[in-house]
């Protein structure tokens, strides 16, 4: 294709959506229009807030990073916060960005461990996810309370859990005679399982991969609640008549499976995928996080390099999605 053709195509496109939302034009009486409209009043809310509370500190923050910033002493109010940008005062104006890469001996290490441990996250929540979708997808006794059940994390992790395990006392004191009494009795069978594993020929590496993901069992139930939730969705919006006509032509459950469920529900991937990746960078326990709240609030009470960590972080998560985007939307398939 041309680079006119192309130019037109995205001129094309762009207009058919504007007319969508313009009254007295074809476009503005499709089925297509329609949804857009409704799709765009459900998330109004959204944008309002986002405009009215998110765009003025995003720019301060853009500011920051790129800008000497100095607390008055003896307050920390915002407004005794001085900053000079791209004016007196400034030497290297991406000067945070360059301490971030270079002279923090901490944050580009973190980065790198919680982008691995991300990357293998997401595909076991994705997978646990579809698996559990399916299952509560049955007919069984019981298949209301199951949903229920596996839902709950999502109303617990919410804030409610979190709070729990870190400010309990009862709950820390339980967690620390645990840990005591698993070091004590001299015998830790997860390194001894991985002892005996490594053995067998395997790579090592495969086997790391595995046991983080076991380790990391219950951030992942934890995680899973929202994704069930969304390929549940895809799987009862699936017509019987397709299955009906593949017990006719003679396919198995297996071959049901890959050749009508897994297609159809494949296009959720993709929303998964971005929430689950999102919703990790987000996470309370992640360790960049914390240490981006240690230079800010910390002894350095470093708003600049603080900053400049927070928009590498961001680009990083945007960078991830991207890549997941890219991928999926080429590996599956899209029905209407």
């Amino acid at each position: 294709m041309s680079k006119d053709r192309k130019h037109n195509h995205w001129y094309e496109g762009i207009t058919e959506a504007v007319q969508m939302y313009i009254p007295g034009n074809r476009m503005y009486r499709t089925i297509q229009a329609r949804r857009a409209r409704t799709g765009t009043l459900f998330i109004l809310p959204l944008i309002i807030g986002f405009l009215a509370f998110m765009v003025r500190p995003l720019f301060l923050s853009l500011q920051m990073s790129m800008s000497k910033v100095a607390v008055v002493e003896g307050t920390m109010s915002p407004f005794n916060i001085t900053m000079n940008l791209f004016g007196q005062n400034i030497v290297v104006p991406f000067g945070n960005y360059n301490y971030a890469f270079v002279s923090d001996p901490d944050f580009s290490k973190m980065l790198v461990s919680e982008i691995g441990r991300m990357a293998i996250n997401t595909i076991a929540t994705l997978v646990m996810s579809f698996v559990i979708a399916v299952i509560l997808n049955q007919n069984f006794k019981g298949r209301t309370l199951c949903r229920v059940i596996f839902f709950l994390p999502v109303i617990l992790s919410s804030g409610v859990l979190p709070g729990i395990e870190s400010q309990n006392a009862y709950f820390n004191l339980m967690t620390s005679i645990s840990d005591a009494v698993g070091e004590s009795s001299g015998v830790n069978l997860s390194q001894a399982l991985q002892n005996l594993l490594s053995v067998s020929g395997v790579a090592k590496d495969v086997f790391d991969v595995i046991f983080q993901m076991i380790d990391a069992i219950y951030d992942i139930i934890m995680a899973s609640g929202i994704q069930i939730i969304v390929f549940l969705t895809g799987l009862q919006s699936i017509s019987p008549s397709l299955y009906e006509a593949a017990d006719v032509e003679g396919c198995s459950a297996w071959e049901s499976f890959w050749k009508i469920t897994f297609p159809m529900v494949s296009p959720l991937l993709l929303v998964n995928c971005i929430y689950t990746i999102i919703d990790f960078f987000m996470k309370n326990d992640n360790q960049v996080m914390e240490h981006i709240n240690s230079v800010m609030y910390g002894t350095q009470m470093d708003f600049g390099a603080a900053s400049a960590e927070s928009w590498i972080y961001f680009g990083v998560a945007l960078l991830f999605i991207g890549i997941s985007t890219f991928i999926i939307t080429r590996a599956v398939k899209s029905y209407e």
